[in-house]
């Protein structure tokens, strides 16, 4: 059970990183992107082809990714993204669902439709027992890496946000990026660099999940309902909110499937439900007076 649920620990931070960058384009920006998990579909092919085919080392190839999908983030903002952000909800979910596919049907025709698998260094193999059953703490060196990236990626963003005068410019941009600009806050750059680094984050969290999730062509359509679910019910008021319920995610979907695995992923998706009629606007947002 506790092997379970340092697992579960672990996918739920690994999701916190795939989802963040959602989080904050919807939270902060107002604009829903579900083409999101294109950028952590490449960011898992980039480091697969970065470790296997270039053979270079592991912790090199993360922040190579992460500089990779944050420029091809940053490519989009200026050419496509930046037109839809005055657009309607509806303009913006056509816009990034058509670029979901494209993407898809675009990765099936460069890289084949076989799922991609990534060989880890020696040192992130082994793993770890401690206790006797049924309370057995198994603990793998690679999932510990992640949760410790992940713990430090959160430290890190909410410092900036919360912190730091570029938090407080985006924040001024999204309210009101008239008088923001006027102030002297140059707004298309501020959500330049908030698309970059929330498309880059995607991208790192697909790298570290390339060995945990299998990255194949149609991974932007099948994570996309887990990135939706982390940003609802977590809410995008914070990062907090995103990463309570990654992690509370991640747990319940590897006890659901451990425990109950004729029903697969369901239990995620009643206890999504369950929680979203109880708390509409989700479970770290505070309701209205």
């Amino acid at each position: 059970m506790l092997t379970l649920l340092f697992d579960g620990v672990a996918y739920g931070m690994l999701l916190f990183v795939l989802a963040v960058g959602l989080s904050i384009t919807l939270g902060l920006m107002n604009f829903i992107n579900l083409a999101h998990g294109t950028f952590a579909m490449i960011g898992g092919y980039a480091m697969v082809m970065l470790t296997k085919q270039w053979q270079l080392p592991f912790l090199l190839c993360l922040p190579l990714v992460f500089v990779l999908t944050a420029a091809v983030g940053a490519l989009l903002e200026v050419t496509l993204y930046r037109r839809m952000y005055k657009k309607t909800h509806l303009d913006q979910v056509l816009f990034s669902i058509g670029l979901a596919f494209m993407s898809v049907a675009a990765m099936d025709f460069f890289m084949g439709s076989s799922q991609q698998n990534m060989d880890l260094p020696l040192w992130l193999r082994g793993r770890e027992e401690w206790g006797e059953a049924p309370w057995v703490l198994g603990v793998g060196h690679y999932r510990v890496f992640i949760v410790a990236v992940c713990a430090l990626l959160t430290l890190v963003l909410q410092l900036i946000l919360s912190q730091t005068r570029f938090g407080s410019q985006l924040r001024a941009s999204v309210d009101n990026p008239v008088v923001a600009s006027g102030l002297g806050i140059p707004v298309n750059r501020v959500f330049l660099i908030t698309f970059a680094v929330g498309s880059g984050l995607a991208g790192l969290g697909g790298a570290l999940g390339a060995e945990i999730l299998s990255i194949e062509p149609l991974f932007p359509l099948k994570y996309m309902i887990y990135f939706l679910i982390v940003v609802a019910v977590g809410g995008t008021s914070s990062i907090t909110g995103p990463l309570c319920a990654a992690v509370f995610l991640g747990v319940a979907d590897v006890f659901g499937k451990y425990y109950i695995p004729q029903l697969g992923g369901f239990v995620v998706y009643v206890l999504m439900i369950l929680i979203l009629l109880w708390r509409p606007q989700g479970l770290f947002v505070r309701g209205s007076k």
